[in-house]
């Protein structure tokens, strides 16, 4: 028999020796969990900026991936924004204080009336003078809830037109008394339904809707929608009554609104102070634009609302101050959904890659902005179009050529209102995302910011 070969014999004893070694040795490394996979490396540093290959990231800036404390460019950022919010925050509290009522504020000239509830118990058709025979009004048998004659039973004459509701029996209805003689019918009026009940019903539901999915965010998203209410029952509408500036008061009323919602609903954090910035920015320019074009367009805001609100007062109000009154605190609900939504978009894209520099987040985040603000613009010209959708229509029928109806001054001012809001929301996706980016690739780096974000919520 042939002698073996030693080679081949211990060729072929060594691979299963290696074998159980290699499987032995952890499938990842400690190095290999903190270096940085590819993306990190696919960007390239800004000209002037040291770039370490090996490390994947910008040498002496505030967004590399060690878990040391929070760089000096971190530091600086936040001063930055401080430095620019205090004096805003400050200014709004200044204008609340020249600007908050003082002394009564005017009234209506015209005597009110007591007002108290009642319900059909009987409706049928019948004549607007007994006896008549031209059955164009309905008669209404109505219980008293109040009034003076609480508990008895009351006939009102309604004419039916076509711009007279329909009443039915079960309806609950708003009564004006007069002061006259109490037992008189034509003491008495029909001036409204009753809609307490539906309205608290399907505030309850949103309410629950609301808490159901936003659970302690979406609590403080109630709280700070009470909080909006309250500045303007009690600043923004006494404010412009009393006399001031309708602009100045409506500028001052936003940016507490903005600066009690935001805060109060997404937390003191740079991120939150991003998206005041953007806003601040934005509502800045629409109230800019809105002046200038109500200005050249020579809108005066005498609509048919304002005619009544003077009526009303026996006073002079200031009608295009009204206007873009109405004009900044209407763009302010679109305005800071937009804003929030963009500086969410940029963290949550570092938190993904946390090597992603500014210039990147931009990026990224512009791409995520250009289409929510074509679907934004979209919401606002509708949501402008819907509540004037009856001046369209009498327009429409009015056999009025195109461009006299879009010159017209109701048609005119919604345009200016719409395009002036538009404009404002385009502008601040840029604005918002650029300061967001800045920001937010300067955050501290101890944590991953995806763990920090999921025990916010």
């Amino acid at each position: 028999m042939a002698p073996r070969d030693p080679s081949s014999d211990s060729g072929r004893h060594r691979a299963p020796v290696r074998t159980p070694v290699r499987s032995a040795v952890p499938p990842e490394t400690d190095a290999e969990r903190t270096t940085p996979l590819a993306p990190v490396a696919a960007e390239p540093a800004p000209p002037g900026r040291a770039h370490d290959p090996d490390l994947g990231h910008e040498r002496g800036h505030g967004h590399g991936h060690g878990h040391g404390p929070a760089t000096p460019a971190g530091r600086r950022v936040r001063m930055l924004l401080v430095g620019l919010l205090v004096p805003c925050a400050l200014a709004t509290l200044i204008g609340l204080v020249l600007l908050w009522p003082s002394g009564p504020l005017p009234h209506s000239t015209q005597p009110a009336g007591e007002v108290f509830d009642a319900e059909v118990v009987a409706a049928q058709a019948g004549d607007c003078t007994p006896g008549s025979g031209d059955g164009g009004c309905a008669g209404l048998t109505l219980r008293m809830d109040g009034g003076p004659l609480p508990g008895r039973d009351l006939v009102q004459i309604v004419p039916v037109e076509p711009s007279t509701p329909r009443f039915a029996v079960g309806d609950r209805v708003r009564v004006a008394y007069s002061g006259g003689d109490a037992t008189d019918p034509g003491s008495y009026q029909v001036v409204d339904f009753q809609r307490s009940g539906p309205l608290i019903a399907l505030a309850v539901a949103f309410a629950l809707a609301v808490l159901l999915l936003g659970r302690w965010r979406g609590l403080a998203a109630l709280v700070a929608l009470g909080m909006s209410l309250v500045v303007l029952v009690l600043f923004v509408l006494p404010a412009i009554l009393g006399g001031a500036s309708p602009v100045w008061v409506a500028v001052v009323g936003a940016c507490l609104i903005m600066f009690v919602v935001l805060y109060l609903t997404h937390g003191l954090s740079a991120r939150t102070s991003a998206a005041v910035l953007g806003t601040l920015a934005s509502l800045g320019l629409i109230a800019l634009l809105s002046a200038a074009f109500s200005a050249l367009a020579r809108l005066t805001g005498l609509d048919d609302t304002t005619a009544s609100l003077i009526a009303t007062l026996g006073a002079p109000v200031d009608a295009r101050g009204l206007l873009l009154a109405g004009i900044v605190i209407g763009a302010l609900g679109v305005l800071d959904d937009v804003t929030v939504t963009q500086t969410s978009a940029v963290w949550e894209l570092r938190a993904a890659n946390p090597a992603l520099g500014a210039r990147a987040l931009f990026s990224a985040g512009m791409r995520i902005g250009r289409d929510h603000v074509s679907s934004a613009v979209n919401t606002l010209v509708l949501a402008y179009a819907g509540a004037s959708l009856p001046l369209l229509l009498l327009f429409t029928v009015a056999g009025r050529g195109p461009g006299d109806v879009l010159t017209s001054q109701d048609v005119a001012t919604e345009i200016v209102r719409t395009l002036v809001g538009s404009i404002g929301l385009v502008a601040s996706v840029p604005i918002t995302t650029g300061l967001a980016a800045l920001v937010a690739s300067r955050e501290e780096p101890g944590r991953p910011l995806g763990r920090r974000t999921r025990r916010a919520r």
